[in-house]
């Protein structure tokens, strides 16, 4: 298992240069916005705009923080989604807009080139287990300070595991949310 811890994350432009994103891992790593297999940042939306276009790539989105965000996709499909909603897969090569229900907010991106990755991303609030038995799982600490198979995650940092079987997670404290994210090669 490899820690990744949040002050170690790189900052960088968004490609549309619209705000900045928070890289938690890519591959390979040190590859570019133009040339990833599979990346997972964070980011900061402070105000309406059109969404990156990522030919090739697809994309969950999960809001972290805030009241949330309406995608207006340009073939007239719309989704709210909110920090209850389940994370949101859709083609990040489709032209969408983001419209902020009411202020900024956070959220996770899980994004993976067609073909050659697949991924799907959970959100879990509290003790269970996890299982892979290929491909790699990613989990994103957000509240409390999970244990996993006996190593502690604090909030904030992730935690990297490949092929890991079974994974046991318990949690301390009151709050907990943890994003499990499974990445597959296709």
């Amino acid at each position: 298992m490899r820690i990744i811890r949040a002050a170690d994350c790189k900052v960088m432009p968004w490609k549309n240069g619209g705000g900045t994103t928070t890289e938690i891992a890519v591959a390979p790593e040190g590859a570019s916005l133009g040339d990833f297999d599979w990346r997972i940042s964070m980011a900061h939306v402070g105000q309406d705009g059109p969404f990156s276009s990522f030919p090739g790539i697809d994309r969950t989105l999960s809001v972290l923080t805030g009241n949330g965000i309406r995608l207006a996709f340009g073939d007239g499909e719309t989704v709210s989604l909110d920090r209850a909603t389940k994370p949101f897969f859709f083609a990040a090569d489709r032209a969408v807009d983001g419209v902020l229900v009411d202020g900024a907010i956070d959220d996770l991106n899980v994004m993976s080139r067609r073909g050659r990755w697949q991924h799907r991303v959970e959100r879990l609030s509290g003790a269970g287990s996890l299982s892979a038995s290929e491909g790699l799982v990613v989990l994103v600490a957000r509240k409390g300070d999970w244990l996993v198979n006996g190593t502690t995650l604090p909030a904030g940092d992730s935690a990297m595991l490949d092929a890991p079987g079974g994974v046991e997670l318990t949690v301390s404290g009151g709050e907990a949310e943890l994003y499990a994210v499974w990445l597959t090669a296709s």
